[in-house]
């Protein structure tokens, strides 16, 4: 099942049960679903990867909004976004351990060959790439820095 069929089944049931924070959160990620499968050069169809990167844009964006709600102390808005971010990450693949993270990127580290914090471009390259959808780019990026300091 295409995660574009998912939530729309899930949008029915969030309809019926009268969960507006689901049913808002998940209009959201369709509207944008439907927006990339519509761009100018694309085929209509998106990949699973296409579809990872949209949900965790849509994630990013609503952390960056609850933190800027959480320094405004504007509590009713952080729980709105904190809600709707809980709501988004279950269609999400379970994030990596930090430990699992630090084994992958040491794999990334030794395959190119990086010695120095210089080479941090190209890691992030491959890691970025492999980790997609696994792993957090700041997560990753963080990692990195301490692993080439090394």
């Amino acid at each position: 099942m295409s995660l574009k069929s998912k939530i729309d089944a899930d949008i029915k049931a969030a309809m019926l049960a009268k969960d507006k924070v689901k049913l808002l959160a998940l209009r959201d990620v369709k509207k944008v679903i439907l927006l990339e499968e519509t761009a100018a050069g694309k085929s209509g169809e998106l990949t699973e990867a296409d579809e990872m990167r949209i949900l965790q844009k849509a994630v990013k964006q609503r952390k960056d909004s609850a933190e800027i709600y959480k320094q405004q102390n504007r509590p009713d808005l952080l729980e709105k976004e904190e809600a709707e971010i809980a709501v988004i990450e279950k269609y999400l693949p379970e994030a990596m351990s930090e430990d699992d993270l630090k084994k992958a990127l040491e794999e990334v580290i030794a395959k190119v060959g990086a010695t120095s914090p210089s080479d941090m471009g190209k890691v992030m390259g491959i890691a970025t790439k492999t980790l997609a959808g696994k792993a957090d780019g700041r997560a990753i990026s963080a990692m990195v820095k301490s692993l080439l300091a090394n």
